[in-house]
């Protein structure tokens, strides 16, 4: 089937990337973007609406996912919601109604004829919903008219407002919604690589450039580029960003020919700009050509309104991912929530509740020492005792290491408690896992012990 589905594919112009495990399709999308996706729903071992979520929360991005599935009978059809999938195709495969579903999928803008079709995908869909303050009623109205205009867009707040969201949501509502997504974090790449990685470079343009490497300008051709954290752009990268954004042309690293794209820019950061501008650290001329239209995305601490259905919509969301289904938050949990400040906004929240469902503990919303909260009693109001300092580090290594025993535990038990095969599911050395077993306290077989073990048997109770 993977053979007939490449060749129909190639035969159409398209450039497949296959994978043959879960594990590998994550690896594939976890930094690229794909026109559409075909997953196989007769996954061995795992959960087709778990696998969806995964995939659609790499970094890349990977279109509309077509699904299929041996004698479905309308099975999957009916969960189609819950699996996020945009259409489920019985196999064997009729390659005439594949073709048609790709065709009913895929908008092109030559198809679109200037007309915005689709949408954003499920998961920045709901995201967009939740946003119902004022503010963010304001940010969702600007977001629709940017996106039926293609122009440049400055996307303003605070780090973990959801800038990332709103730059995602433009695309996706916009006629280039059919071709790329490509994100680019200006602060994270090193400066000395940052040009590469924008613009690519040829074959022995520097040492160890060793073949010819495609940028991210390039690889969103026709597309959107997204440009988190400009204001830590450097100014020789600056002058040839303006000149992209003037001409729509640049040349590689090294090369000699200029290329010319189709590219719409979105740039997002938590600076001020027109500080930057008069401190002679961003370029003016730069600045008035990102910033036709602003977006400013207001913090966390000025929508508390959102707070309790973006925590419900987080628990819905990580429960299922981390197979944590029954968890609630308690309504005394969920109004300290929507007292705290969040320095860190929505990203903030998001991580916190991660790491009450890992732990399965939500008490860890316990109010901060400084922000001791005001509760009545029978004299009248006074104030609770201040709760214990959390330390967050603490928290991040406690969430790890219940993940890794969950992950070790289960690949564990799929293999017998063989650790051998194990370690190589895990792609870990067999001292590593050693290790982690240690470290996690799975030291022993959990139905056997050194008694019972039977020829051949490890003394802790492995097979080996």
């Amino acid at each position: 089937m993977q053979s007939h589905l490449l060749a129909f594919l190639r035969m159409r112009g398209y450039a497949s990337v296959l994978a043959t495990s879960v594990g590998e399709a994550l690896e594939s999308l976890a930094h690229r973007s794909f026109r559409f996706t075909l997953l196989d729903l007769d996954l061995n071992g795992h959960d087709a609406a778990e696998v969806v979520q995964r995939l659609k929360l790499q970094g890349g991005d990977p279109g509309p996912v077509i699904g299929f599935s041996r004698g479905t009978n309308g099975r999957h059809e009916l969960d189609s919601s819950l699996l996020a999938v945009d259409a489920v195709l019985d196999t064997p495969l009729a390659y005439g109604d594949l073709d048609r579903v790709i065709a009913d999928i895929l908008v092109t803008p030559e198809r679109a004829a200037g007309q915005v079709q689709g949408g954003p995908p499920a998961a920045i869909n709901k995201e967009i919903e939740l946003w119902q303050s004022p503010s963010m009623r304001e940010v969702r109205d600007i977001i629709g008219e940017a996106a039926g205009v293609d122009v440049t867009v400055l996307i303003t707040g605070e780090t973990g407002t959801g800038k990332e969201v709103v730059a995602r949501a433009i695309h996706y509502l916009s006629t280039r919604r059919a071709s790329p997504f490509v994100k680019v974090n200006c602060a994270a790449v090193p400066r000395e690589l940052l040009e590469s990685e924008l613009f690519g470079h040829e074959r022995g343009a520097f040492t160890g450039a060793h073949k010819l490497k495609i940028g991210k300008f390039e690889a969103a051709h026709h597309g959107t580029i997204f440009l988190d954290e400009i204001g830590d752009l450097h100014s020789s990268l600056q002058a040839k960003l303006l000149h992209v954004l003037q001409d729509g042309d640049f040349s590689r690293v090294g090369g000699k020919s200029t290329l010319k794209i189709d590219v719409r820019v979105l740039a997002a950061t938590n600076q001020d700009l027109e500080r930057a501008v008069a401190e002679g650290r961003f370029r003016e001329d730069l600045y008035y050509r990102l910033n036709v239209i602003q977006i400013a995305v207001p913090p966390l601490r000025e929508r508390t309104e959102e707070i309790p259905v973006l925590v419900d919509y987080f628990v819905q969301r990580y429960a299922k991912i981390f197979r944590r289904e029954g968890f609630s938050i308690p309504s005394a949990v969920m109004e300290r929530l929507t007292q705290q400040r969040y320095p860190g906004n929505v990203r903030e929240l998001e991580n916190l509740i991660k790491r009450m469902i890992v732990l399965r503990d939500p008490l860890l919303a316990r109010t901060p020492r400084s922000h001791a909260s005001v509760v009545p009693t029978a004299n009248g109001p006074s104030k609770a005792p201040p709760s214990p300092d959390i330390s967050l580090k603490d928290i991040s290594r406690k969430a790890s290491l219940a993940a890794e025993r969950e992950v070790i535990s289960s690949v564990l038990e799929k293999t017998g408690w063989n650790r051998v095969r194990a370690a190589k599911a895990l792609k870990i050395s067999y001292r590593a896992l050693l290790y982690k077993i240690k470290r996690v306290g799975l030291e022993h077989h959990p139905s056997s012990s050194p008694t019972t073990a039977g020829p051949g048997a490890h003394p802790g109770g492995w097979t080996l």
